[in-house]
């Protein structure tokens, strides 16, 4: 698309596309594997046990350092000999509590490409899946709310949520993009729903949200940058 068309609506994705997210869980899951210090099983085969708990967990309880936390006091009780007693368990949710405390720390081009797309008048709308509190908290706290005419954060991002979405804000598919760093999230069920996708990858996506690349329905659009600044030169 020519960096010269009308303005488009823009949904754009949070977290590892504005903001670093994934690195965080996966220190608190490294310090949480060395701390289980699991004598028989290599630590990739706990990751694994830890994903695949996870990965159950989120459809009981959505998303968040709440999940994560559980997630991590489970695998705890399937792995160790020892009881989770009150103090340990304490300590084994504060791997996953402690993200919570971090500063929000913007991905590189995102304050000047926010500046640009603003100053081209495209309607941006900020798009996140996940816990409502700890997303609103992530918001506030990245200093780039005011970028956005309107925050929309939903417990699972699919089809017919990308669909709603454009409805609610009355918007054509064939102008609106979604961008952002998932297939599976982000990119896949946007396409879908009929609206053009921007891939933004990150090299720490998590791993939970890969996925390849499904095929792309005609007229609709993908585009697969390289940075996230490199919006400035399609819109």
């Amino acid at each position: 698309m020519s960096r010269h068309s009308n303005p488009q609506a823009l949904f754009l994705d949070a977290d590892d596309t504005l903001w670093e997210n994934n690195i965080y869980f996966e220190e608190a899951i490294a310090d949480f594997i060395q701390f289980l210090n699991h004598k028989e099983m290599p630590q990739t085969e706990v990751r694994q046990v830890i994903n695949q708990i996870e990965h159950e967990i989120i459809l009981e309880r959505g998303y968040g350092c709440h999940t994560l936390a559980r997630s991590l006091v489970r695998t705890f009780e399937r792995l160790s000999a020892d009881p989770v007693i009150p103090e340990l368990h304490q300590t084994i949710c504060n791997f996953a509590y402690r993200i919570s405390e971090f500063p929000i720390k913007l991905r590189d081009g995102v304050l000047e490409t926010l500046d640009y797309l603003r100053g081209r008048r495209h309607s941006l709308i900020l798009l996140t899946k996940g816990n409502f509190t700890e997303q609103t908290a992530k918001v506030e706290r990245s200093g780039i709310k005011h970028y956005f005419a309107a925050v929309e954060i939903v417990a699972e991002k699919n089809t017919d949520v990308y669909k709603h979405t454009v409805t609610k804000y009355e918007l054509l598919t064939e102008s609106t993009w979604m961008v952002g760093n998932s297939p599976k999230s982000d990119i896949n069920p946007a396409m879908l729903a009929g609206i053009n996708a921007v891939l933004v990858p990150h090299d720490q996506t998590w791993v939970l949200e890969h996925e390849p690349i499904g095929p792309k329905p005609e007229r609709v659009r993908l585009l697969q940058l390289e940075r996230f600044a490199d919006l400035q030169e399609h819109f």
